[in-house]
């Protein structure tokens, strides 16, 4: 079956970089843990995401522990977060794996969240975006640093209608939670 061009629903992919992780010595790469601004700044992110209107029908998470945990928290500030399918596949994934695990996302999944690593993510939000909004694209070329929320939006009759150059960067947000006194 061939698929028009803009047919469908409007679909989001919420794309969100964990947040800063902490670098402890002797620790595997998959297992480092979240920093002190990163267990501040990933609530942060919840909030921002929760702001924007931008919860998600799924979310896909990275298995490394910094990712994990940067779920946990910013899911914590929904009322009642969204399942989540945490995928091995996302760790270190480069665009088109990451592309590969969007493609298997039901058709009544209309917005996905999607939490992962860099440099694949802010390679895969570049070639998906055919253009942004404002300065967004400009944004996550020039940097797409941790705790960083890309919103990308298209019409698609399935998730494998997502393809490069296909969906408008309609949002950048860098929430950065705040240092108790």
């Amino acid at each position: 079956m061939i698929e028009r061009a803009g047919a469908g629903p409007l679909r989001r992919l919420v794309v969100l970089r964990h947040a800063k992780s902490a670098w402890p010595v002797d620790v595997a790469d998959h297992e480092r843990p979240l920093a002190p601004r990163g267990r501040r700044d990933a609530p942060a992110a919840g909030r921002a995401l929760a702001e924007a209107d931008c919860l998600p029908d799924l979310a896909l998470c990275s298995t490394a522990v910094r990712a994990r945990r940067t779920w946990d928290l910013a899911a914590g500030q929904w009322g009642t977060p969204p399942p989540v399918t945490r995928d091995r596949r996302l760790y270190a994934a480069g665009p088109s794996g990451l592309l590969a695990v969007v493609h298997e996302v039901p058709a009544e999944v209309e917005t996905l969240l999607l939490i992962g690593h860099n440099p694949g993510l802010e390679e895969l939000v570049v070639a998906l975006a055919a253009d942004g909004l404002d300065d967004t694209l400009e944004r996550v070329r020039t940097k797409f640093p941790t705790s960083a929320i890309a919103v990308l939006s298209w019409r698609g009759a399935t998730w494998r209608s997502l393809t490069p150059g296909t969906a408008l960067l309609t949002s950048v947000i860098v929430p950065r939670g705040r240092k108790k006194e």
